[in-house]
């Protein structure tokens, strides 16, 4: 890869950030539900041909710190083609809870060959999406209780709507029409994002926005290096409570994280 300038490297940060926060709005104004349209709960972002993130809406923490692990298990599950968008809101594939549901789409381009050169990604909170009670958030002692859970499957293939998925979900929501509209929001917004995506590269070129993505990377990585060093070596602990677990425990519940630095590196231990 050639030297990129600094400046380039900013302007293409803020060029794919832009997009990511075009799907958001697209999302946002296209949805039925309150949930999405004036709650806000919803999330955009960008991923190159690995999988690796390029950029993020600046929309919900909790979906973007996980969204990489729900595209991940997508590319897993089977090879995605043209017109192909995956669905999915299992926590054992990246997922949060239940009603956060992912959708997730290649971006293909003729000067790149057959492989897809980006994936586009949104993740929105339905109203409802079946479980014990309405809003599927009930205090649930199993994931069952929550709702329906999807692991990774094509809702569209080749373009077409896989209709038979569909209906199968609505028939388990108690708000279908309101889930399907907020559904279509969610494949609005990725096809906002492919559009843009393949308007930058006819603009720039294949080669020089692949570079300027491994040089977003390389700086990121840098960045976050130079901030762990500037931390002194040491292990570092912290711990809080729930007051329970809303079900059986009254007492407290304790929670306690340790982070080791060394260097320029970080490691975190949860146990």
């Amino acid at each position: 890869m050639s030297e990129i300038h600094p400046i380039q490297i900013e302007i293409y940060r803020n060029l794919f950030a832009s997009i990511a926060e075009e799907m958001g709005t697209v999302l946002k104004r296209t949805s039925y539900s309150p949930n999405i349209k004036e709650r806000r709960d919803y999330s955009c972002a960008l991923f190159d041909h690995k999988g690796d993130v390029i950029a993020m809406g600046a929309h919900m923490p909790v979906h973007l710190g996980s969204m990489p692990l729900s595209v991940k298990a997508a590319l897993d599950a089977f090879p995605l083609n043209p017109g192909d968008v995956v669905i999915l809101n299992d926590p054992f594939a990246g997922g949060t809870h239940l009603p956060d549901i992912t959708m997730i789409a290649p971006v293909f381009s003729p000067s790149a060959g057959d492989d897809p050169i980006f994936f586009v990604a949104s993740r929105a909170h339905h109203s409802d999406v079946g479980g014990m009670v309405p809003g599927s958030m009930p205090l649930s002692q199993e994931i069952f209780q929550e709702g329906v859970r999807i692991p990774p499957l094509k809702l569209y293939e080749s373009g077409l709507l896989n209709r038979g998925m569909l209906s199968l979900l609505l028939f388990n929501v108690r708000t279908p029409l309101e889930r399907e509209g907020d559904l279509a929001a969610q494949v609005g917004s990725l096809r906002v994002g492919d559009r843009r995506l393949l308007e930058l590269l006819e603009r720039n070129g294949l080669e020089e926005v692949q570079n300027s993505i491994e040089a977003l990377h390389l700086y990121a990585e840098r960045t976050m290096r130079h901030v762990i060093s500037s931390i002194p070596d040491g292990v570092y602990q912290a711990e809080d409570f729930l007051d329970d677990d809303g079900i059986e425990t009254a007492s407290s519940i304790r929670l306690k994280v340790s982070l080791e630095v060394v260097g320029d590196q970080l490691s975190i231990d949860f146990s």
